[in-house]
Parts: structure tokens; C-alpha cells; sequence
């Protein structure tokens, strides 16, 4: 009997990812506190985001993971003219002047590896394992960089650990998504288990999964394990390079967070040229505070993906913004489960 992508997990996972990633929240204080000083610049009074990025000496990407996370702590905070202060607790317990100073305690943890490894990624603005300059991140791809991607085994091992979110997750998508007909386009589909749960709840629509020839083989593996494979094309690619067949649903899940605001402006455009009219764009994805001031866990989860990756979590406001310039008009954003939610946005 195939298997079932349309039931929910009955306990929301939400709280075990928290729990995974709030070892940032430690890695980013102490980083602050030990490394950058990031509360003594604030001493003398406001400084704009852009004055504060360059005293730390930090370019936009990593400003906005640090500087997002502080604020999310409430150790930072911003004025009507969105000048950056201390908060009174950090005026008191982290400038190391002050007589109730903890900032030396603090920085008792400034040479874990953690922390070094952190700061690092923080002042190159380049994420784990690149090989060089212009070669990007192991774990993600995009054409002439260096990939485990590429790899049958690594491939394989990172596909399916990515899967036991995306089960979980899944299934709630595509509930918030149906009903829905005609032909959905999987950029990045991974083993596809999105598209799978839409098509076992919407017997009306058919599936094109694009990705990586490494990825692909896991996908069709599940898609027959789910009893789908019939109703699904596979599409080998670059999603950056390769022409995007027309569709009447693009999906980007958990995509455009991969890569940095250049690149998911041009995500977005290449889908939203390949949609029919009438069709829908929809991202999945966690979301900041418009005001990029949290919450909390999503500018850990921020943090993961900036030492990893090219790229971060970002707001609603960027996605609206980008979404307008594609000249896409975008409905409500729906929560699905461990922090993400849905992106809908429509072709006219």
C-alpha cells in the first residue's frame, strides 16, 4: 500500500528545532560581547544600521544575522527614527565598564570553536566549507561551484536528513494549498515530498520536480513509495540556468533562504515569467519581523543558515517587495508548521 503524505504529525515539532538551534542565540551573544564589542559602539548613543555594520566592520548579510539576533534578545533596540541603542539591560550588564558587568563572563566561551568558527563566517561573509572566493557552499549548488550535491552519497545523506522536516511539514502545506488543478513546478524539489502530498490531496494536478540528477534519483524513489511516480516529470537542472516550463503553480520551498537577495530576486522572476496567467507563485519559507527584530528563533535558525549557506532568513517585507518588482500581488501569509509559512502570490 503506497504510503500517505497527506496526515499531519500529531505533536508540532516546532519546539525540537528551537531547541536544536538556540546554541546561536549563545554563539551570537558571546560573538557580540568578546569579538565585535558591539555594545561598547553603542556607548556614546544611536548609530544608523548602516554606521554600526561598518564600525564592526561587517558587510550587510552578516550585519543583519548579528544585528537582527541582539535585537530579538531585546539587547538592542530601535528609536522612531530607527537609530540603534542600548537597551537598558545591556547599558548595565554588558559594557564591561559598568560595575555590573557580566561581558567578562561572557566572554569566558570567545575561543570555543564554536564561537571562532562563527565569528569567522561573520567577517568573510562566506559560509562553511567553501573552497574559495567565488566557489559558494558544499551543501547547496548552483552552476560551476563545488557541491555535495554532485555526490551520490552525500547527496543522498543530506536529501533525506532534509526529508524528516519536510514529512512533518508537508502535509499541513498541502492542506493550507488545497484545492488546486493543472500543473505545479517543484524548483528545488528535493525528494519531492511536498509535491507528493499535493498531488495524493488534489487528484487534478500534476507535478514537474527540477533539481540535481543525484536528488532526482531519491525523488523518484519516494514518489514511487507514495504511489505518485505516474503523475510526475522530472526535469534535470540548474534551477539559475535552466529554462522553466509554464506551469499554473511554482513552488519555492525552502529555497530562496539557500541564497542571498540577489539570487532570490532572480528566483523569483524566472518563476514568476514561467507561470500562466492566473497562476500562483508560492514560496514556503520561516519568516523575520518585518522590523527585523526577531523573533528569536528564527534569527538562530538565521545564523544556521548564514554559516551554511549564501544566504539567511528574511521578512515579509522583503518577500512583498520582491514579489511586487516580479509584478506578482501577494495574498495573506498562512503558517504552516516550525515557524514557516505560506507565500502566495498571484500572475495576473
Amino acid at each position: 500500500m503506497p504510503l500517505n503524505a497527506t496526515e499531519p504529525p500529531s505533536l508540532d515539532p516546532t519546539p525540537i528545532f528551537e531547541y536544536f538551534r538556540a546554541g546561536f542565540a549563545s554563539n551570537l551573544l558571546t560573538a557580540a560581547v568578546a569579538h565585535f564589542r558591539v555594545f561598547e559602539h553603542l556607548v556614546a548613543g544611536g548609530m544608523t544600521f548602516g554606521d554600526l555594520a561598518g564600525a564592526l566592520g561587517l558587510e550587510e548579510r552578516p550585519a543583519i544575522v548579528l544585528i537582527t539576533a541582539l535585537r530579538a534578545m531585546g539587547l538592542i533596540v530601535a528609536d522612531a527614527a530607527g537609530l540603534l541603542t542600548l537597551s537598558p539591560q545591556a547599558a548595565e550588564q554588558l559594557v564591561p565598564e559598568n560595575y555590573f558587568s557580566i561581558a567578562g563572563y561572557i566572554g569566558l566561551a570567545a575561543e570555543s570553536p564554536a564561537v571562532l568558527e562563527l565569528v569567522e563566517r561573520l567577517r568573510s561573509n562566506r559560509p562553511a566549507n567553501s573552497v574559495d572566493k567565488d566557489a559558494g557552499a558544499a551543501f547547496i549548488y548552483k552552476e560551476g561551484m563545488e557541491s555535495a550535491m554532485e555526490k551520490e552519497a552525500s547527496a543522498r545523506q543530506l536529501t533525506l536528513a532534509l526529508a524528516g522536516r519536510a514529512k512533518n511539514v508537508a502535509p499541513v502545506l498541502a492542506e493550507r494549498l488545497s484545492p488546486c488543478s493543472g500543473t505545479l513546478l517543484d524548483v528545488g524539489g528535493g525528494t519531492g515530498i511536498y509535491s507528493i502530498s499535493l498531488l495524493q490531496r488534489n487528484p487534478d494536478l500534476r507535478a514537474i520536480i527540477l533539481d540535481r540528477p543525484e536528488v532526482l534519483r531519491i525523488a523518484k524513489e519516494f514518489a514511487e513509495s507514495y504511489g505518485v511516480s505516474d503523475r510526475i516529470e522530472w526535469l534535470e537542472g540548474d534551477m539559475f540556468t535552466a529554462p522553466l516550463p509554464s506551469a499554473d503553480f511554482a513552488l519555492l520551498s525552502n529555497i530562496l533562504h539557500d541564497w542571498d537577495v540577489t539570487d532570490c530576486q532572480t528566483l523569483i522572476r524566472k518563476c514568476a515569467d514561467c507561470l500562466r496567467p492566473g497562476g500562483r507563485l508560492i514560496i514556503h519559507d520561516v519568516l523575520l519581523n518585518d522590523a527585523l527584530d526577531g523573533p528569536l528563533a528564527v534569527a538562530c535558525y538565521s545564523a544556521q543558515l548564514f554559516t551554511l549557506t549564501e544566504g539567511r532568513a528574511y521578512s515579509g517585507a522583503e518577500y512583498r517587495a520582491w514579489l511586487a518588482e516580479a509584478g506578482l500581488e501577494t495574498s495573506d501569509f498562512v503558517p504552516t508548521l516550525a515557524h514557516a509559512y505560506v507565500i502566495s502570490a498571484l500572475h495576473r
